[in-house]
C-alpha cells in the first residue's frame, strides 16, 4: 500500500473504532465532471462533483435555501452600498491541513474574474475583492449590486498556497484543450477529500474527518464511489443489481420499474433547467446548411417557424414520458423574471410555419446540422431526434450529430456551431444570469454562451444597468423589457422545463435538489 492508502485505511479504522459505521454510496449519472478546476467549466455535473470537495462563501441546501458555508455572514456595507462583506469561517483548514482564510478568497475570486473562466459573467459587476482582515472580505461592485450573494453559491475557493505550489495559479483553458494539474486534483474544505481520478470512469472519495461541519449535518456517508454510466440501460441496470445505490437520472421507460422494484425509490421534484436549442443568427453564410451566400437563420421569420414546428407536447407525452413542462420562455419558473404568459407563447402551427418559410424565401426550405449532446440531459438525443421529423414538416432537412457533452459544449462556447441543443439552470434564481451568458453580447466578460451571435448595444446596456439597480420594482421592469426583445428576436427555440427522476435505495434519505446538484453532507443512511 502507499501512504496515502495507509492513511486512508487508518482513517477509516479510526472511525470505526469511535462508533461511527463507515456508509459507502455508490453514485451513478449518465456524464462525469469535465475538470476538477473549479474555474474552467460552469457546469452542473462538474459543479455537483466539486461541491463535495470544495465550498463557496454560501451554498443552496436541497430546498433552494442559501445557507452558511465558508462565510458565516453576509450583508452590503452600511457605509458604502457598492461594497458587499463577508465574514468568513474560521478554524476551517483544507484537506492538506493549510489553514483558510481571507488571502483565499481573494486569489480564487479573482482567478475566477480571468479570460479563461467560465464563472467570470457571475462577478461581472466586481471592481476588486480585498481583506479588511484575516477572516472578513469585502466585494466592491461598480454600483450597489442586489444580487451579489446570489452569484456566489458555485464560486469555489481553492487554497491559494495550493495553488501557486503547483502551478495551478492561472484557470485552465478547457475549451483550448490544456490539461493542467488543477483539472485533475484537488485540495477543498469540504466535507469529502479526493482519494483517486479516473476521469470518465471512477472517481473516489473519503470523508474529511477535520470538517468544520461535521456536526452541523449528518455525514452519514464516509466514502463515495461515483461512476459515470452514459448507457441509460446499464445505468438502471446498475441501480436494479445493486451495483449502485444511487442514480440521479432514471431514464423516463423505466421509471416504473425502479419504483416498483422492492428496496428502490424514485423520488421526483421540478429542476431548476430549461432545454433549448440555439441559432446562429449572426453570421453572413453557415458552414453547415446548404445555402450558398445567406443565413436563412438571420431571418426572424425562420426562426419563428423552427420554434412553431417544434410539437412540445408530442415530446413530453412520447420521448419524455410525461416527464417535462413544456416551455415558451429559456428560464425555468424558480427564476425572478419568469412569467405564466411568456412561458405559454411558443406554439405548435405547421401551416402558420410554412407560410413564414414561403414570406422568408425559403418555401422548397434548406438543411442544416443540429449538434446535440448524448450524455447530459434527460433523453437529449431522443429529443434532438424528434426535431428531426417536425422540422421536416416544414421543408428544414436536420442532419443530426450527437456526440458526448465533452466535445459538445466547446462547439458552443467556441462558436463553431450554427445550431445547437443547450440546457440552461440559474442558480442565482435571478434572469440577470440568463442575460449575462446567453444574450449579451460575446465579450467584454459577459456572453460566453451565447453563440446566436446577437449583439443590441441598447439590450446589452440594459443587462449591465441590472446588477446596479436596487429600486427591485425598476429593476424588474427592466427584466421584463429584456425578455420581450429575447422573444420577439426568437433567440432561441425553448423545449421543455426539465424534471428530475432520483432513483436510490430506500435506506438513502434525502430530498431531490432542484439544483440537481446533491450534497452527500447532507444525506442519511438508514
Amino acid at each position: 500500500m502507499t501512504f496515502k492508502h495507509l492513511l486512508l485505511a487508518a482513517s477509516a479504522t479510526a472511525l470505526l473504532a469511535g462508533g461511527a459505521s463507515a456508509e459507502t454510496l455508490r453514485w451513478a449519472r449518465a456524464g462525469d465532471s469535465l475538470t476538477l478546476d473549479p474555474h474552467a467549466q460552469n457546469e452542473g455535473p462538474t459543479h455537483a462533483l466539486a461541491h463535495q470537495i470544495m465550498e463557496p462563501l454560501i451554498i443552496r441546501d436541497h430546498s433552494g435555501t442559501m445557507v452558511p458555508a465558508l462565510a458565516t455572514e453576509w450583508a452590503p456595507s452600511e457605509e458604502n452600498p457598492n461594497v458587499w462583506t463577508f465574514k468568513l469561517r474560521e478554524g476551517v483548514t483544507f484537506h492538506d491541513g493549510a489553514a483558510f482564510d481571507a488571502e483565499d478568497v481573494v486569489f480564487s475570486i479573482n482567478r475566477a474574474l480571468t479570460e479563461d473562466s467560465d464563472m467570470k459573467e457571475l462577478l461581472s459587476s466586481v471592481k476588486e475583492v480585498r481583506a479588511a482582515d484575516q477572516y472578513t472580505i469585502e466585494i466592491e461592485t461598480d454600483g450597489p449590486n442586489p444580487i451579489m450573494a446570489n452569484n456566489l453559491t458555485n464560486l469555489f475557493i481553492m487554497d491559494k498556497g495550493w495553488a501557486e505550489a503547483n502551478n495551478a495559479v492561472e484557470v485552465q483553458d478547457y475549451e483550448g484543450g490544456e490539461d493542467t494539474f488543477a483539472a485533475k486534483n484537488a485540495n477543498g474544505t469540504g466535507p469529502y477529500k479526493l482519494v483517486s481520478r479516473e476521469p470518465d470512469v471512477k472517481t473516489v472519495l473519503q470523508i474529511n474527518e477535520n470538517y468544520w461541519g461535521k456536526d452541523e449535518n449528518p455525514m452519514e456517508v464516509t466514502e463515495i464511489i461515483y461512476t459515470p454510466i452514459q448507457n441509460a440501460a446499464t445505468r438502471v441496470a446498475a441501480l436494479l443489481s445493486g451495483e449502485v445505490d444511487f442514480i440521479q437520472d432514471v431514464p423516463v421507460q423505466d421509471l416504473g420499474r425502479v419504483d416498483q422494484t422492492d428496496g428502490l425509490d424514485v423520488r421526483t421534484a421540478p429542476q431548476n433547467r430549461v432545454i433549448f436549442f440555439g441559432m446562429n443568427q449572426a453570421e453572413v453564410d453557415l458552414d453547415s446548411d446548404n445555402v450558398d451566400g445567406k443565413n436563412p437563420m438571420a431571418d426572424q421569420r425562420v426562426r419563428e417557424a423552427m420554434s412553431m414546428a417544434i410539437n412540445r407536447d408530442a415530446i413530453k407525452q412520447v420521448v419524455m414520458r410525461g416527464q417535462s413542462a413544456p416551455a415558451g420562455m429559456i428560464a425555468p419558473p424558480f427564476v425572478n423574471g419568469w412569467t405564466e404568459e411568456m412561458d405559454a407563447e411558443s406554439k405548435t402551427d405547421i401551416e402558420a410555419a410554412k407560410k413564414l418559410m414561403e414570406e422568408a424565401g425559403y418555401a422548397d426550405g434548406f438543411s442544416i446540422q443540429l449538434d446535440c449532446p448524448n450524455d447530459r440531459y434527460v433523453n437529449d438525443e431522443a429529443i434532438c431526434q424528434a426535431a428531426v421529423g417536425m422540422l421536416a414538416q416544414i421543408g428544414i432537412t436536420v442532419n443530426l450529430d450527437a456526440k458526448p457533452k465533452a466535445q459538445h459544449f466547446p462547439l458552443i462556447s467556441n462558436g463553431e456551431t450554427d445550431f445547437y441543443m443547450l440546457g440552461w439552470g440559474v442558480p442565482t434564481y435571478d434572469s440577470e444570469y440568463v442575460f449575462n451568458f446567453l444574450v449579451h453580447t460575446k465579450g467584454d466578460d459577459r456572453g460566453s454562451w451565447n453563440a446566436t451571435g446577437f449583439s443590441n448595444a441598447d439590450v446589452d446596456g440594459m443587462i449591465k444597468a441590472l446588477a446596479s439597480e436596487t429600486d427591485l420594482t425598476k429593476r424588474d421592469q427592466m427584466i421584463a423589457d429584456i425578455w420581450r426583445v429575447v422573444q420577439d428576436e426568437q433567440l432561441y427555440i425553448p423545449i421543455h422545463h426539465q424534471v428530475l427522476n432520483w432513483g436510490m435505495k430506500q435506506n438513502v434519505g434525502t430530498e431531490v435538489d432542484p439544483e440537481d446538484s446533491p450534497k452527500f453532507k447532507f444525506f442519511t443512511m438508514n
